[in-house]
């Protein structure tokens, strides 16, 4: 099965609130040395043949991104490294 992995981001002028609130709460657990957190969405869609990064941009870009206020990134992902990742 191929795997195609959708990255999804707010775009960077984009206040992101949950990644201010955990890099808040950083320092409480020690640590001092990160200035800044995004978070994000990974989302992944199995292909039953080979990968089609065309329909995923299209999926990406109908379903699953809000294009106004994110971005996305796809990828193919090789089992062989996600098993041991």
């Amino acid at each position: 099965m191929a795997r195609v992995v959708v990255d999804v981001m707010l775009k960077p002028e984009i206040l992101d609130p949950q990644g201010q609130a955990v890099a808040n709460a950083l320092p409480r657990l020690g640590v001092t040395d990160v200035s800044s957190v995004r978070i994000g969405r990974r989302i992944e869609i199995e292909f039953t043949g080979e990968p089609d990064l065309d329909r995923a941009r299209e999926i990406a870009d109908k379903l699953l991104a809000n294009p106004v206020i994110e971005d996305f990134h796809i990828h193919v992902v090789d089992d062989a490294v996600a098993e041991v990742a």
